[in-house]
């Protein structure tokens, strides 16, 4: 019986020498495409995420991050002594001309000069209260000419502070329009309601307003039935030129009245932490903050809380910034001590 052959296959070994110069080669190809594509995702990925940079410091201001209030208050102080130290070598220079004269900081701008208040001083008044405004002009506050002089030589800027009336243009506001237009030392806070349950906000209005007003060394708040000796208050002022953020008072603290039927009741008491005290303020019969801290409450008038009082509203303002508090015993006008500046008429 005959057996029939297939046709014979090549043995495994020379089909595998034939298949792997091609398999070899198509590998190759893989590994070169995958490497040309890795390498060009790798690239628009880096590509991508320039421009997604370069995108977001455009829509956030050039790459400029922002800054903690503290440092906003160094930069604004920063600024305020580069321009007292040109205004302060002009000064010198007029001086080598004319013969030493204590005045205090002129201001340069452009082609003009003009001299920068040392402090201005805000009396806070109310409607009905004509007869504690007149006590003041008779006693220390100068009228007329005389006001016009402080303000030039000494560089002393007092006004009478008040708002307007809940119901617009009545004889409140009237009689207040009157007698301004006859004394010219008044600032009418158009933006206040008069309320002796705002007086906070009145303070703050006050220092708000005067910062824009007036570009002064100091700003300081004074209740209406308080005499100031002007000569020693300037004296006491130029010695805290050093301190850009500074804040003096009679400072104190003391107990949170949680009985909304006691005088001096805070509404918000229980934020006050369960010992119920306040923090250290100053006294509210006056007190003196500097321009910067000034410009500050001026900028971020629309988010600082007020609390019952206005001493304790300024303090807590103040409370969390890298402010100097100054403990000036001439400025508790009850007590009257020995060199005082202020006393309770």
């Amino acid at each position: 019986m005959q057996i029939r052959e297939g046709p014979r296959r090549a043995p495994p070994s020379a089909a595998g020498a034939l298949r792997s110069p091609m398999s070899a080669m198509m590998l190759a190809m893989f590994a070169t495409m995958a490497s040309f594509y890795v390498a060009g995702r790798l690239w628009q990925d880096a590509q991508n995420r320039v421009y997604l940079i370069k995108e977001l410091d455009r829509r956030t201001g050039q790459g400029q991050s922002a800054i903690s209030v503290d440092d906003t208050l160094k930069v604004v102080a920063c600024r305020q002594q580069g321009k007292r130290l040109t205004s302060l070598e002009m000064e010198l220079a007029a001086a080598k001309h004319e013969g030493f004269m204590g005045k205090y900081t002129y201001e340069t701008n452009g082609t003009n000069s003009r001299k920068r208040p040392l402090i201005v001083i805000g009396i806070m008044t109310s409607f009905g209260r004509k007869n504690y405004r007149d006590a003041v002009r008779k006693s220390w506050l100068p009228t007329g000419s005389m006001l016009q002089k402080l303000e030039e030589e000494k560089g002393i800027v007092v006004r009478f502070v008040v708002g307007r009336s809940v119901n617009r243009g009545d004889t409140s506001d009237r009689e207040v329009d009157d007698e301004n237009r006859s004394t010219k030392d008044f600032m009418i806070l158009d933006d206040h309601t008069e309320s002796e349950e705002e007086s906070p906000k009145k303070t703050k209005s006050f220092f708000a307003n005067a910062a824009e007003l007036f570009d002064a060394e100091f700003y300081a708040k004074v209740n209406d039935d308080i005499y100031i000796n002007v000569d020693t208050l300037s004296a006491m002022l130029k010695t805290h030129w050093d301190k850009p953020r500074v804040y003096i008072g009679c400072m104190k603290s003391g107990e949170v009245f949680s009985e909304s039927t006691h005088k001096w009741y805070e509404p918000d008491w229980w934020k006050f932490g369960d010992g119920k005290s306040y923090f250290r303020h100053a006294s509210g019969e006056m007190f003196v903050i500097s321009r910067a801290i000034a410009q500050f409450i001026s900028i971020n008038r629309s988010v600082l809380r007020t609390y019952a009082h206005d001493d304790v509203s300024v303090g807590s303002w103040l409370i969390g910034l890298a402010v100097k508090h100054v403990n000036e015993a001439k400025l508790c006008c009850s007590s009257w001590p020995s060199g005082a500046l202020c006393s309770a008429l």
